[in-house]
């Protein structure tokens, strides 16, 4: 099973302010999340999960929150680490889950993933998450789609 990590990043490494998106929509960012994500599993952290309330769980994914709280949503999965979380999407024969956030569990999944999407925001922003260091020579470009905010950019491990 291919593992892949989706993310939106400012040119300065910002993903997040206050549990929300510091930047103003993105055209298409959303169509082309659903795109790669829909019919697929989808591993998000508890804060990410939260934060997507009322839009949990995303619709045509299997939606698995790694917490160690319990959750009274049967719409979701839970499991206590990434690797149980992958764990439940092998055992369920998907041939790809994708990482969602947050940033613990983007940290936790850029050694093991294969692929990556990112949608780079143009401009530096405030905020209090940042995209962990990432080893660009492990990584090459396979895609890229410019625009005027914003860049979709696909990578696969080396």
């Amino acid at each position: 099973m291919e593992l892949g990590i989706i993310v939106a990043v400012s040119e300065n490494g910002v993903i997040g302010k206050n549990g929300s998106l510091p930047w103003e929509k993105i055209p298409g960012d959303l169509p082309h999340f659903k795109k790669i994500t829909m019919g697929k599993p989808v591993i998000m952290g508890r804060l990410t999960f939260e934060s997507m309330i009322p839009y949990v769980p995303l619709r045509d994914r299997t939606n698995i929150v790694v917490t160690s709280q319990s959750l009274l949503r049967p719409e979701v999965y839970i499991a206590r680490s990434l690797d149980d979380a992958l764990k439940m999407a092998k055992e369920a024969d998907f041939p790809q889950a994708w990482v969602i956030g947050g940033r613990k569990l983007y940290e936790e999944a850029l050694p093991k993933a294969d692929l990556m999407e990112m949608t780079r925001v143009k401009g530096n922003f405030d905020g209090d998450v940042y995209f962990p260091q990432v080893d660009w020579g492990q990584w090459v470009e396979t895609k890229k789609e410019d625009y005027e905010t914003h860049s979709f950019v696909s990578y696969r491990r080396r």
